[in-house]
Formats: structure tokens, sequence, C-alpha cells
């Protein structure tokens, strides 16, 4: 079982060699349920509240890597604490730079996919913020960051990639049996 407490304070914040603080976050995807009970190919993506509700927009989770874990597992940990999921870590979306408006300052994020295979019940945040399945175009139109819709469309460019490349390995080997 996973530790359901979130981490909190800075003492093992990364910073770059800029003094930027450094940030991790993942895009949460499943593939949407077809009506017979089949699993479609169509994208849904998870995005959260911030804790101070949904009135200041949504997001997908994120937060502080930390010097005694490497960058997927601080995207790992940040889903499972803000998000309540589990799952698989695929490779980097990209690094972004950006101004935090909160606190005034550049910040360097990273962002990965995280195909979710556990949907927990109880997370550590989950008095604080709430998670909502949604479509591709719904999420872009909520996200409140430009940085991580940026990266919602590098995976969605990704996963159709993926898919075409699907498809005509499949049509390849049915023509050639």
């Amino acid at each position: 079982m996973a530790c359901l407490v979130a981490r909190s304070g800075r003492e093992l914040q990364r910073y770059d060699n800029m003094g930027r603080r450094q940030v991790v976050g993942c895009i949460p995807y499943r593939f949407k349920n077809c009506g017979d009970g089949s699993i479609g190919d169509e994208l849904e993506v998870l995005v959260i509240t911030s804790q101070k509700g949904q009135t200041q927009g949504m997001m997908f989770p994120k937060g502080g890597w930390e010097l005694d874990e490497s960058v997927e597992e601080a995207a790992s940990r940040e889903s499972l604490e803000e998000a309540g999921v589990l799952g698989n870590v695929e490779d980097g979306l990209g690094k972004w730079d950006f101004l935090s408006k909160r606190h005034g300052t550049f910040y360097e994020g990273f962002m990965f996919p995280l195909f979710v295979t556990k949907q927990l019940d109880l997370w550590p945040e989950k008095s604080v913020r709430q998670r909502i399945w949604m479509t591709v175009d719904k999420a872009r139109e909520v996200c409140r960051h430009w940085w991580m819709k940026e990266a919602l469309d590098i995976l969605v460019e990704r996963r159709t990639s993926l898919q075409q490349l699907q498809k005509e390995e499949y049509a390849l080997s049915c023509s050639l049996s």
C-alpha cells in the first residue's frame, strides 16, 4: 500500500542552476469505455482543481521535484497525492519555463504522460481537490496553464501517431498472411 500522506515542506526541493524551482507533473490518461463494455481509442484525461477550488481553474497534477527521487518518481508521487491515481509514467513530454503568478518567480516544469492503471477512492489531497475525467478538447478549454496545454497537445500527437503506426502494422501483417 502506498503512503497516503502528502509530502510538505521545501527542504528537499530541487532548483536548477539559475535558481528556478523544478516542478514535475503528469497528464493522467485512459481510453474511454464504449457502451458495449469494450475500450475505445478516444483519450480521456484527468484534471484536478487547485487547492483553492474550481474557480481558480483546472490543471494536471504537479508539484515539486525533490532531491531523494527521480523525475519519474516525483511525477508518479504528485499524481497519487493530488489526483489519487496510479499508473505507468511514460517518456517525458518536455520541459517548460514558466512564471508562477502566485510567487512571481520563474519555474522549470517537466511533464509526463501517466497511463492510469488504478484510481483510488482515498488519496492524500481528496479533501482539498476534485478530480474530473474529461475529453482532451474539454481539458484544453479548462486548463489554466499554457504550458500544460502544450504538453497535452504533445501527448495527443504522440498517441495519434502511435495509433496510426499500429494500424499500418496490422494492415501489413494481414496482407502478408
